[in-house]
């Protein structure tokens, strides 16, 4: 194995995008489980009983990550295989986070820990298992010391890079841009379906699990609940199997609204210039 398909195979498909196998455990529920109205994507209600539909299902669904794009709070990130967490703090232009891709029992597992703090990147990284330990190129990537990265060469790079203009990790606001159909399944929570196609631009699954999909990727099942101040607190999307993809299961959580604190810059004697291979195992 490569390098390149190192980064191939692990990166481009697990950062930001927590989704690589079948995952069926703490599931919040499926579309479809509850009978309550439907709202679809124009905010029609379509009785399934004697109650009507409570306001506009969708609008607050969208209404809900409003406070996402004032970049001050911590989330998660989780599918089989992989989990991120970590927190925005946009007012001190600074992001942390933690990323974990595979376990003990993984042919090879990555973990990363990966601070912003504007102008400057840092990154830790941890590959382990046999085939990390069958490449010598490891051994320059396994430093036990925060990297140091040179902006010109993360720009754009979602891996590496943070986007002050875009916060959300996972972009909850374009995802629930793209429900097709809702319904409110009890106080703060929801459930429906909503077309994942441009999820790839959300961050939230990359483009060939999408492609994979096919027409399925227009009707994707999701729950959602909010906050008792109607903020979004938790999304769960349940992808289908495609292919040679089992179904999983991606859940996104949101938390500390306000409150996030500045990520803390590494200690200087903890920190050195990245290395050539680290730029080739993420690009």
């Amino acid at each position: 194995m490569t390098v390149r398909r190192l980064s191939a195979g692990l990166v481009a498909a697990a950062l930001f995008t927590p989704g690589l196998a079948a995952c069926g455990d703490g599931a919040t529920g499926t579309a479809g489980s509850t009978a309550s109205p439907t709202v679809s994507a124009s905010g029609a209600a379509t009785p399934s009983g004697a109650t009507p539909a409570t306001g506009d299902a969708k609008q607050a669904l969208l209404d809900s990550t409003k406070e996402i794009s004032n970049g001050n709070f911590r989330f998660t990130l989780a599918g089989a295989g992989s989990t991120a967490e970590g927190q925005v703090h946009e007012p001190s232009q600074s992001a942390a986070m933690k990323i974990a891709i595979g376990g003990p029992s993984s042919d090879l597992a990555m973990k990363l820990d990966v601070i912003h703090a504007k102008p400057d990147s840092w990154v830790k990284l941890e590959l382990s298992g046999p085939t990390a330990n069958s490449l010598p190129v490891i051994k320059q990537l396994n430093l036990g010391k925060y990297q140091h990265l040179d902006q010109s060469r993360i720009k754009g790079n979602r891996s590496l890079g943070f986007d002050f203009d875009k916060v959300d990790p996972a972009g909850s606001a374009v995802l629930t841009q793209g429900i097709t159909e809702v319904r409110q399944t009890g106080a703060g929570a929801y459930a429906g379906t909503v077309d994942v196609s441009k999820a790839a631009e959300a961050g939230s699954l990359n483009a060939a699990t999408i492609t994979a999909l096919g027409a399925q990727a227009k009707t994707v099942p999701f729950t959602a609940k909010l906050d008792a101040q109607g903020r979004l607190s938790e999304l769960v999307l349940q992808i289908p199997a495609a292919g040679q993809t089992a179904a999983q299961e991606v859940r996104m959580t949101y938390s500390d609204y306000g409150t996030a604190t500045p990520a803390q810059k590494p200690p200087a004697d903890q920190v050195v210039e990245a290395p050539a291979e680290l730029y080739s195992l993420f690009n």
